[in-house]
């Protein structure tokens, strides 16, 4: 095996990668930005995201970093074994703190949306008012005469109250982004360290919505500043949801995540009148958003929350590229540490 790194703390069969598979990440970045191109081609061809297929296309775009992922993995052997446990998809241990990761996956994007929400009406990006907000509007096209108010304040309560459950079933979409982005990529990069790893992902992530941002979709800005928005979004969520990833070496918290945040720009679309919501400051990726995120991220980093991270317990083996010599193996007094500026977790050498 080559460029690798023991870790002690969790056993002499413990290790992680030693170096950033550069030739596999280059990969998936093409492949999967590539293809996210190739399906919103139809849409760049004729009507944008009015065209009617839109509503299946953006779903089939969702699963082009697992299709990335897929080729690195069984094409470049990118690792060559112990995939699922690389992956974070299997085992679900320590079972307790994987459930509570889960559940915060599940409810903490929702309950972090309701708080941006009041801080954009706090600062008056937006007007709270459910009676004009999208969900009133909607309810006023699909039903006959006039909509009474207490049927509006009904269904935008069901609709806020609804979203973790929701988000279940949007994280059957979201799996198609996490198995590449905190599945694959992020302990691909990993040996780059913690920061630099969870920044390049975010951008990465971001730039790849490139295809449909520049169609108008979330910010209703289709030029280079709304791709930045987007860009600064997911770099701010997605040190949360590598948090997460890190934090568990699952990538199951991050998909419940995942879903979690999309589902709830239904909190938005409920609370806000529709004719005052800027999306770019009052959103669940807007500047509100960025805020908010950053406080939270902030008490993780004084609490010491990213230097907690299990290891592997199994060998992650990742096959050279051509022509290269292999790495002479890593001493028995390196540290989980030597890779980025994390600590061993010592309650997590089950990984």
């Amino acid at each position: 095996m080559t460029d690798m790194i023991h870790n002690p703390a969790a056993g002499d069969s413990a290790v992680l990668p030693h170096r950033v598979p550069w030739r596999a990440v280059i990969v998936f970045v093409i492949l999967a930005c590539g293809l996210a191109w190739a399906v919103a081609l139809p849409l760049w061809l004729d009507g944008g995201l009015a065209n009617p297929i839109s509503g299946l296309l953006l779903p089939v775009m969702m699963f082009t970093p697992t299709i990335a992922m897929l080729v690195v993995v069984l094409v470049l052997r990118s690792p060559a074994q112990h995939r699922l446990r690389f992956l974070g998809m299997w085992p679900l241990r320590p079972a307790g703190r994987t459930i509570l990761f889960l559940v915060l996956g599940l409810f903490g994007p929702w309950v972090l949306s309701l708080i941006i929400a009041g801080v954009s009406a706090l600062f008056g990006w937006a007007i709270i008012d459910p009676e004009n907000s999208v969900v009133a509007q909607q309810l006023a096209a699909t039903l006959p005469g006039d909509v009474d108010r207490e049927l509006i304040m009904t269904v935008i309560i069901v609709q806020i109250v609804a979203t973790p459950f929701n988000a279940i079933l949007s994280s059957l979409l979201a799996v198609g982004e996490e198995l590449g982005w905190r599945g694959w990529l992020t302990p691909a990069l990993r040996p780059l360290g913690t920061w630099a790893t969870l920044l390049l992902t975010g951008v990465i992530w971001g730039l790849w919505h490139s295809p449909i941002i520049l169609l108008g979709y979330n910010f209703a800005r289709p030029d280079l500043f709304g791709v930045l928005l987007m860009v600064v979004g997911c770099v701010a969520w997605g040190i949360l949801l590598g948090w997460m990833r890190l934090r568990t070496a699952s990538v199951w918290p991050a998909v419940l995540a995942h879903g979690s945040l999309n589902a709830s720009a239904a909190v938005f679309l409920a609370l806000f009148d529709a004719g005052q919501l800027d999306l770019a400051l009052a959103g669940p990726l807007g500047a509100a958003a960025w805020i908010v995120l950053a406080v939270v991220i902030a008490i993780l980093l004084v609490t010491g929350q990213f230097r907690r991270q299990p290891a592997p317990l199994m060998p992650v083996a990742w096959s050279p590229a051509p022509g290269a010599v292999p790495a002479p193996p890593a001493s028995s007094g390196s540290h989980v540490a030597d890779i980025g500026d994390s600590r061993s977790d010592t309650d997590g050498r089950a990984g």
